[in-house]
């Protein structure tokens, strides 16, 4: 087989063309609107559809199944005296013979377009797939056929597309029986599907939602009958990719007619079109609507088919559905973009950019290898994402922050499911209890992003309730006064709801922490940290790793304090109960003590579980500074001082956790070296490293985790051995998922430690490994954008849903580049590198900020290295506003506010 050729920009707005894309297996493209519809398509149009985990209009796919399973979007073509053909390419006889048709994918912002042309039929399919923007829970195909050939053609043409129309929990679980429940109908453009009953064991509910599958000619005119069921459709002995209803029809089921029903079986929606005659060049276009619609259609007489076929079959409403879809998501994407040296390294940029909106959409699920969720956006995921919202003004992104502390549990820990409505939480999407240490860490990331690129300081005082439900004590107790009818929202003893400042809350879940250490002083890791492999060390395991990361907060949390005290607030309120966690201004603990941590903090989750007193103390800032600093002081100075690990290599790092056998997990083992990423990325992007200390990290990460062929530095050493006392990740094979595979997350959040520290060459290394393998096709075997982590043969795994895209975009665009609010003005700080810099010197970004679109231009004609260079001069619009040398400089909020809103306004900076 000749070697693979990669996909290639076909021009600059991001679309991309892959040659043969049936040759590459796990391919897959998602498609999605704000209404809610998500589906996957691959180039052979496998993959599925649906609105959430229980209304799946296509039986639900794992990544397995895009290849193991012969149920398919599918349009059949009888050619009269030549035979059939698929236009999907989704045949026995095609995937027997796969080279017999030539097959071009096109793909750009959301839509996927694949053109499979057959020689010896003379005949080209040109099949566009897109989820069309809006509420309409709708997938749109419009199927081009083309006679490419010398002869007439005559052609019977059959869509063919299974409807499933239930719970993915049903693909196992009660699939015949839940067909039983299935009320069939024939409209006019095709075919309808309404269960009796949503079957649930635990309570079965009547069903409103209807499924499915219209279609028709380009010119509207509809299909001539139908096959509404799998039994008629595929005949005795047929199967999906061989039927007997376009292969040998005398074995088929009866073709129905409009208004027939039938009841109890698994449906089809199989449209049969007229037959057509199509002379040399001719074409001809048919337009399938798959369409879940919504309760509210429940009382239409038609089961709401007529209004879904007005909008929606039709070449005529397709083109312009299209067209309209193509400039929606171009907008979302050029909100940020680069110029730099490489222009595929800009377009490919635009797919990173789509990614973090795609998780807002997706959630963490519904795509062929995110199958381990049902819904709903985790805790971590919804907080990461919104970096990237910041940086791209996407929405409102200070509400979303602001709703979602009302997710935040008083005893520090939080709901884990964000549901689809603000305000909306769950314990966890299972029903699980579990606390991933991490958890309080990541709003207060978000925020500061946010107070940065706002000035908006005194969001720390709006007010917000907490979260509640029967688990206390971190899930470590239940509330056997709480009771489901009292509500999610933590009370007082008065019965009101109680609401604390968004400074409260971020206290809440740093104070806790800080006191719920281990035996080594370090926070405990409980059910897991940001590696949810590292689970099972719930005892006496403790995550060094995001102690630091912790440390760091408290010293930012604070800074802000003196901050807000600087705008005239002397004082803030804060819930009682929370006073012996600021134990300097209380009853001062013993920091060296983790038995003393351990009782303060128990003695806080007795006064806060159940209800609360509602009384509220003044609390001078600066005693709240004084208190949270010397608690970071202490944190850093222990860390640096109990957890650096020197081997008797001659590298030196942090350890990053210990077991639950209460061992140092990192270190000199018989078995060989054992280090980890993340024990390293916090120690340094929170200044916990000394400089000597950073220095050595970086030698000893490149020595020891660094491996080219799968993109840059791995999650850890080979350990050798399943550790039962640390977590399930060291049962999956080495160099996969979080066993020390190259993370893309990780990895871009150490870039980001390195451009803290200054490393500025070695952070752009970082970035630059990433995306070479993700643009390396032959390994990879991705579309454009960032995987979750690369397998060790190097393929991308886990595409599109992942938080290393947000991170990427904020490490690029306010580190490499260096352009980011500071409390609220501009600061340009740039730390490329001279080959980021395009022929002429040059390399920019545009982005918004403070609701103006700024082009910055950094200009370097000599492309002097970073270090190498200073700013000399920046000018505005073409007016200077500074011009003497210096390492960084910053435009005031004010400034940039004075100047109109829309157009496009250019920040020249001349570098030398």
């Amino acid at each position: 087989m000749e070697p693979l050729p990669p996909w290639q920009f076909t021009g600059a707005d991001g679309a991309f063309r892959l040659d043969n894309p049936q040759r590459s297996s796990y391919l897959y493209f998602p498609l999605v609107n704000e209404g809610g519809m998500m589906s996957a398509v691959t180039p052979d149009l496998h993959g599925d559809a649906k609105s959430g985990q229980h209304t799946f209009l296509l039986p639900p796919v794992s990544v397995e199944d895009l290849h193991a399973s012969r149920s398919s979007r599918n349009f059949w073509v009888s050619v009269a005296g030549k035979g059939v053909w698929s236009a999907a390419g989704c045949s026995a006889a095609q995937t027997a013979n796969p080279n017999e048709d030539q097959v071009t994918l096109e793909a750009g912002f959301l839509w996927q377009r694949v053109r499979r042309t057959n020689a010896r039929l003379g005949l080209q399919s040109e099949i566009t797939s897109l989820v069309p923007p809006g509420e309409a829970q709708v997938e749109l195909m419009k199927v081009t056929l083309t006679n490419t050939g010398g002869t007439t053609l005559t052609l019977t043409p059959t869509a063919a597309i299974p409807l499933y129309g239930r719970s993915a929990d049903a693909l196992r679980d009660h699939r015949h029986v839940t067909s039983l429940l299935h009320r069939i109908r024939c409209g006019q453009f095709g075919v309808l599907l309404r269960p009796s009953l949503s079957f649930d064991e635990r309570g079965h509910q009547p069903n409103a939602v209807t499924y499915a599958v219209l279609g028709a000619e380009g010119d509207g005119t509809p299909p001539v009958g139908f096959f509404p069921t799998v039994e008629d459709f595929v005949g005795e002995g047929g199967a999906l990719d061989w039927p007997a209803a376009a292969v040998r029809p005398e074995g088929a089921g009866p073709l129905a007619k409009r208004s027939a029903t039938i009841d109890g079986y698994e449906a089809m929606g199989a449209l049969r079109f007229g037959e057509v005659t199509l002379e040399p060049g001719d074409s001809r276009s048919y337009v399938l609507a798959l369409a879940i619609l919504p309760e509210g259609t429940a009382g239409a007489a038609d089961w709401g088919e007529a209004s879904l076929a007005r909008s929606f079959t039709g070449e005529a409403q397709f083109n312009e559905l299209f067209a309209h879809n193509q400039a929606i998501w171009q907008e979302r994407v050029s909100a940020l973009k680069v110029h730099s040296s490489q222009s595929r390294f800009d377009l490919w940029l635009k797919w990173v950019t789509l990614q973090p909106t795609l998780r807002r959409l997706f959630g963490n699920s519904f795509l062929p290898y995110h199958d381990y969720g049902r819904g709903g956006r985790g805790w971590r995921d919804l907080w990461q994402d919104a970096l990237a919202l910041l940086l791209m003004e996407n929405g409102n992104p200070g509400e979303l922050l602001f709703s979602s502390f009302g997710g935040v549990r008083l005893d520090g820990s939080n709901a884990t499911i964000i549901g689809s409505r603000p305000g909306e939480f769950k314990a966890d999407r299972n029903n699980i209890p579990r606390v991933w240490m991490d958890h309080g860490l990541w709003p207060l990331t978000s925020t500061r992003l946010y107070i940065d690129q706002t000035g908006d300081l005194a969001c720390l005082l709006r007010p917000q309730v907490y979260f509640k439900d029967s688990h206390t004590h971190r899930c470590q107790a239940i509330d056997a006064l709480w009771a489901p009818a009292m509500g999610t929202q933590q009370r007082t003893a008065a019965g009101e709801v109680y609401s604390g400042s968004v400074l409260e809350h971020l206290l809440v879940q740093h104070l806790t922490a800080f006191f719920n250490v281990g035996e080594h002083n370090a926070i405990r890791l409980e059910g897991a940290d940001w590696n949810d492999g590292n689970d099972m060390a719930r005892q006496r395991g403790e995550s060094v790793a995001f102690s630091a990361y912790y440390a760091s907060n408290l010293r930012l949390l604070g800074e802000m304090a003196l901050d807000l005290a600087k705008l005239g607030v002397a004082e803030v309120e804060l819930l009682a109960e929370l006073l012996p966690l600021l134990d300097s201004t209380y009853n001062p603990v013993d920091y060296e003590s983790p038995a003393a941590k351990q009782e303060r903090l128990g003695q806080y989750f007795e006064s806060v579980s159940g209800v609360l007193s509602g009384q509220k103390v003044r609390i001078p800032l600066t005693d709240l500074s004084a208190d949270l600093l010397s608690k970071a002081d202490w944190m850093v100075e222990h860390l640096r001082s109990s957890e650096w690990i020197q081997s008797a290599s001659g590298y030196g790092w942090f350890n990053g956790y210990y077991d639950n056998d209460g061992q140092r997990l990192e270190g000199d083992f018989p078995g060989g070296v054992r280090m980890t990423l993340a024990g390293q990325v916090f120690a340094l992007m929170g200044g916990i490293a000394s400089d000597e200390q950073a220095c050595q990290i970086v030698r000893a990460a490149d020595h020891f985790l660094l491996d080219p062929m799968v993109g840059g530095h791995r999650l850890n050493t080979d350990f050798g051995e399943v550790l039962l006392n640390m977590g399930r990740c060291f049962g999956f094979a080495y160099g996969h998922k979080e066993n020390g595979a190259m993370f893309s997350h990780m990895a871009v959040m150490y870039a980001y430690a390195l451009y803290e520290r200054g490393f500025g060459r070695e952070g752009f290394k970082v970035l630059d490994r990433i995306y070479r393998q993700c643009c390396d096709f032959r390994a990879s075997r991705m579309y454009p954008g960032i995987p979750e982590y690369f397998s060790p043969r190097g393929r991308g795994m886990y595409p599109y849903l992942t938080g290393s895209a947000s991170w990427y975009l904020l490490t690029l665009a306010t580190r490499s580049f260096g352009v980011r609010g500071a409390g609220g003005d501009l600061l340009l700080a740039p730390m490329l590198v001279a080959e980021q810099f395009d022929t002429c010197g040059e390399a920019s970004l545009t982005l918004p900020f403070a609701g103006r679109r700024l082009e910055v231009t950094y200009r370097n004609p000599e492309r002097l290295d970073f270090g190498a260079y200073r700013i000399q001069s920046v000018s505005l619009d073409g007016t200077p506003v500074v011009s003497a040398p210096a390492a960084q400089v910053i435009l005031g909020r004010p400034g940039l506010l004075a100047l109109a809103e829309g157009a496009l306004h250019r920040i020249e900076v001349d570098l030398g």
